[in-house]
């Protein structure tokens, strides 16, 4: 059953509004650039294996798919996200494959997932939008058996993710100026500072606190690069509003910024992150 959510309401208006429709076009391609990342997020798990497992922000479902062709018939997997049009993807997805994998709109820091319920918790960059990150990850150990598993990638600084910070750098001079980013506030930069992540896992009573660093080579089609700078990330968001010249100005002078990570017909860079690997304890 879908649960509405009661907290994180900025993110559930942008995932359910632009944020989520931005995503759900561009599946594809952010499932190519995003691929290696699922070897990484499934390793712990023992393909076959009779698992529960939760992906946390799943959006279009890559990950729970991933995890659920890897247990097959013996798993269960659960694809938990706040986007409403993500989540329909990830159903037609599921049932194009007939995968046994299901997906609940839902606030993962404030669901009731039950006591136990999960041997493994996975998330691709979906833990770093919590307004109160403690409740939330305590939730998730809640949720989990004793001695589960947490597995969760996350950014670190902007600075270390300059393909990242591009787009805003290049279009600065042409777009209204944005807030700059609170360090820690929710966003894709809001688990950047290693120290406060692992006070957050502590706090939230998960042991055997391991976060890595891991720099991981992403790709996608040069043809595809125009759509992924006129849809996402900040500067996308604000051109859906923007009008026809303006952007058509701004996307022309982004592409010419990216020029250092084309590379022929493909886009190139790594992604600076955070493995974060945790056991529940109750």
């Amino acid at each position: 059953m879908d649960h509405r959510p009661q907290a994180n309401t900025d993110q559930e208006t942008l995932w359910n509004g632009t944020g989520g429709q931005a995503w759900v076009r561009n599946q594809a391609t952010l499932d190519r650039m995003f691929a290696n990342f699922e070897q990484i997020l499934l390793a712990p798990l023992p393909p076959g294996a009779a698992l529960r497992v939760l992906d946390v922000g799943c959006g279009t479902g890559a990950v729970t798919l991933a995890a659920a062709r890897r247990l097959g018939a013996s798993g269960q997997c659960l694809g938990a996200d706040l986007s409403a049009a993500m989540l329909d993807m990830a159903r037609q997805r599921a049932a194009r494959e007939a995968l046994p994998a299901q997906f609940v709109r839902a606030d993962a820091q404030t669901h009731a997932f039950g006591a136990g319920v999960f041997d493994a918790v996975l998330s691709r960059f979906g833990v770093m939008f919590f307004d109160d990150p403690v409740a939330a990850f305590r939730n998730l150990r809640h949720a989990t058996r004793p001695g589960g598993l947490l597995r969760a990638i996350a950014w670190r600084s902007p600075a270390e993710n300059p393909f990242m910070t591009t787009a805003e750098t290049a279009a600065a001079p042409l777009l209204p100026p944005v807030p700059a980013r609170a360090p820690g506030a929710p966003g894709q930069f809001g688990f950047a500072d290693r120290q406060r992540v692992a006070a957050i896992l502590a706090d939230s009573g998960w042991q055997d606190l391991q976060i890595a660093p891991i720099d991981v080579a992403c790709t996608l089609p040069e043809p595809e690069l125009a759509d992924y700078i006129g849809w996402l990330g900040s500067v996308g968001q604000r051109l859906l509003t923007a009008d026809a010249a303006t952007r058509t100005r701004v996307i022309s002078t982004v592409r010419a910024a990216f020029e250092p990570f084309v590379h022929g017909d493909e886009v190139r860079f790594t992604a600076a992150c955070w493995q974060l690997d945790a056991r529940a304890t109750h």
